[in-house]
């Protein structure tokens, strides 16, 4: 198999005890190609040193919207895309440059109720980054569907980006797509409480679909409870065949190359 997972923590405290062992397991299962997203800037910095590691291994750095604490380390986030994103050094692709992506970055108004403002401020902020070095962007957004979007339309995001784990939400989702975006579903279209996901999942063009894990989190079933890693990316892949009526080899190739698309990796022959 192809699988691209399109975004996971490798870089999280649940992998430390068998970082390099998952990451082979993986690799070995059927995930191809993976990318490690970080949300604040030490879990950034250690994206991009995993990434480095493996060839098959790509990195996003940013400050997601519960990490806002880390707003005014903003100057580090950019360091570390001018120095290590692929864009800026020719789209040559190796292992001394494997950042792919801003991300993850965005609103969150489930967790954080009270600092709406510097949410906004940050999230602007790093668009303006990807915009300035040509990168991609994947948003987090929860409870704040509108005002998402909104920035979105007020603060074009050139190379477009990914609305990663997306909420379950047909409205949002078309909002996305509308602007440009690919729509990037995890494990938790699986769950048997997710009444709306497949005609969430119909909403979605062949060529802007995308699937995570988001491990360590969002486990799908048949193994929600346990710890996820990016192998069981292939379940996520399997719901999508099930719901578009099409062959699973099919779903797994279109979105390893959606992936490689929107990320500006080369696509293996």
């Amino acid at each position: 198999m192809n699988l691209f997972d399109s975004h996971s923590h490798f870089n999280d405290e649940h992998f430390d005890n068998n970082l390099d062992e998952m990451i082979n397991y993986v690799h070995n299962n059927g995930v191809e190609k993976l990318t490690v997203a970080g949300w604040n800037v030490d879990s950034s910095i250690k994206a991009i040193e995993i990434a480095k590691k493996y060839d098959f291994v790509y990195a996003t750095c940013g400050i997601s919207p519960n990490d806002v604490d880390d707003s005014n380390r903003l100057n580090e986030i950019e360091e570390l895309i001018k120095n290590n994103s692929i864009n800026n050094c020719g789209n040559i692709v190796d292992n001394s440059f494997k950042l792919v992506a801003v991300g993850e970055i965005g609103l969150d108004y489930y967790w954080n109720k009270d600092n709406k403002e510097l949410q906004k401020r940050l999230f602007i902020e790093q668009i303006d980054l990807a915009n300035k070095y040509n990168l991609p962007i994947q948003i987090h957004t929860r409870d704040a569907s509108i005002d998402t979007l909104t920035i979105l339309k007020e603060h074009p995001v050139n190379k477009k980006g990914i609305f990663h784990c997306c909420p379950l939400n047909q409205e949002l989702i078309k909002g996305g797509l509308e602007l440009g975006f690919y729509i990037s579903f995890s494990g938790n279209v699986t769950f048997k409480n997710a009444k709306s996901a497949n005609d969430c999942i119909k909403l979605v063009p062949l060529d802007r679909i995308l699937i995570e894990t988001d491990s360590p989190y969002l486990t799908p079933e048949p193994n929600r409870g346990k710890r996820n890693d990016s192998s069981q990316v292939v379940y996520v892949a399997q719901k999508i065949a099930n719901v578009l009526e099409m062959p699973f080899d099919e779903i797994v190739d279109i979105t390893n190359k959606n992936a490689c698309r929107i990320f500006n990796i080369k696509i293996d022959n």
